[in-house]
């Protein structure tokens, strides 16, 4: 069983910052590929960037520029570092990890951009 535990999450006034974290409870290079996925208000889940185990990354349009994912393969920890916040990045974002037979989310961390 993995655990995930995300944080970095908080109030932002438009185009500001964050950096969201989640540490993984066991080896983070046992996933095939982790990602960051968010929920708005009222809507579904969404794939928002993703990290391969090779570091190929891939950006929804709406982020590619903005947002950017990393990782600490020593800390076993997931990055999404959000620049240029927007007030429809507003979500829930939760934090995947991807093995071939099973995923896992973790509990998620609310981003609020707002003025």
């Amino acid at each position: 069983q993995v655990r995930l535990v995300e944080s970095g999450g908080g109030l932002v006034q438009p185009g500001g910052s964050l950096r969201l974290s989640c540490v993984v409870s066991g080896n983070i290079l046992s996933a095939y590929a982790m990602a960051w996925h968010r929920q708005a208000p009222g809507k579904e889940r969404e794939l928002v960037a993703q990290i391969t185990r090779s570091n190929s990354t891939y950006y929804i349009p709406s982020v590619k520029g903005r947002f950017a994912i990393s990782r600490n393969n020593d800390k076993n920890t997931l990055y999404l570092q959000m620049d240029s916040l927007k007030v429809e990045d507003t979500a829930v974002y939760y934090c995947r990890f991807n093995q071939l037979t099973a995923g896992y989310w973790g509990q998620g961390t609310e981003v609020t951009v707002s003025s």
